[in-house]
């Protein structure tokens, strides 16, 4: 069963935890000092909040699967989406190890969609995300892979390593 992930930048962590925690009935499922998640059933949702620098906001949507079919089942609408796609492959982030990909709506709104494999110790190199970031913001590609007529930008091209 597929979940709704949102996550959003906030300015004062403690007092985001505070208002969260009340308005979901629930302490965080995960906390950190610059992070926190709520996996919620009612709605069912993975809602995370993180002060890491980012614009206060919303910072991107996802879609978190529970199978390896479930997450082919999403990466096959990405690309019937024909918006470019950022594959992550096996990747850590948000203290969370996981298979993902990215893309953007035509507003460039990021949308993560993937399957958390087990927990890490560190946040993760957003490093590729934030290069795909700025051309789904500018709706470009990124430079190494501009040529490309597939909706799809490989990791490999544009990151030259593994991360986030």
């Amino acid at each position: 069963m597929k979940r709704l992930h949102v996550h959003v930048s906030v300015d004062d962590l403690a007092g985001s935890i505070r208002f969260y925690s009340a308005l979901f009935a629930s302490a965080p499922t995960v906390a950190k000092p610059d992070y926190a998640k709520w996996m919620l059933d009612d709605p069912r949702v993975n809602f995370a909040i993180s002060s890491r620098g980012g614009q206060a906001g919303v910072d991107h949507l996802g879609i978190e699967v529970e199978t390896n079919e479930e997450l082919k089942e999403v990466y096959g609408r990405l690309q019937q989406a024909e918006r470019p796609v950022l594959e992550e492959g096996a990747t850590t982030c948000c203290y969370a190890k996981s298979e993902k990909a990215w893309t953007s709506d035509p507003q460039g709104l990021l949308w993560e969609s993937f399957l958390t494999s087990g927990e890490s110790t560190i946040y993760g190199d957003d490093e590729a995300l934030a290069r795909f970031r700025t051309s789904a913001v500018k709706g470009e590609s990124s430079a190494c892979c501009s040529e490309k007529v597939a909706p799809v930008i490989e990791a490999a091209c544009c990151s030259g390593a593994q991360n986030d």
